[in-house]
């Protein structure tokens, strides 16, 4: 099993462990050059950025989905992505733990995904949750996901809201932490 594997089945690893060194900062130096490169490309050159948004993301940004540059992304490959997802400029993801974007999401400016926590005892030890946002969803900008959280299909996060537990399908979201202020009639 290898450390990622190892993660998500719950298990807290000290990012001293070599397999965690090698594999996870291997992974980490190979997508912090292809998004230094990718930010580093001229905005019309639309073209050269999806290429090197597809080598990073193992040719996921088809079918409309796309990344606004500048944005940070630490582990490509603990990232799924369906069709049509949009972000917008300053997205930062720490994927260790995984995510998953269903089709239509759409991200806001300088939304934050992180699915990484650290033992209070020992902020050497690390421990990870999924973060799975479905189908529709609209996260505003500014938006914090902590890990473990999963976003309801056609919910609304709004602008700065730090979403620290599930949202339902169709639910609008406001705050610190998030909470439900009103759901979504689907007609």
């Amino acid at each position: 099993m290898n450390v990622f594997e190892r993660l998500r089945s719950g298990e807290a690893i000290d990012i001293r462990d070599e397999d965690y060194q090698r594999e996870a900062h291997g992974e980490m130096d190979r997508c912090r050059q292809l998004c230094f490169e990718i930010n580093a490309t001229p905005p019309k050159d639309r073209e050269k950025i999806v290429e090197l948004e597809n080598e990073l993301l193992d040719g996921q940004m088809k079918d409309g989905t796309f990344f606004t540059p500048p944005f940070q992304v630490d582990l490509a490959n603990c990232l799924k992505l369906g069709k049509n997802v949009f972000a917008n400029h300053g997205l930062t993801v720490m994927s260790l733990g995984g995510i998953e974007i269903e089709d239509g999401v759409m991200l806001g400016p300088e939304v934050g995904l992180f699915t990484v926590n650290h033992e209070p005892e020992n902020i050497r030890v690390i421990m990870t949750k999924k973060i799975h946002i479905k189908r529709n969803a609209w996260i505003g900008a500014r938006v914090n996901i902590l890990p473990g959280v999963t976003i309801g299909e056609n919910a609304i996060v709004g602008t700065g809201s730090i979403v620290t537990k599930d949202i339902p399908d169709n639910a609008v979201v406001v705050g610190n932490p998030a909470r439900v202020v009103k759901m979504i009639e689907k007609k």
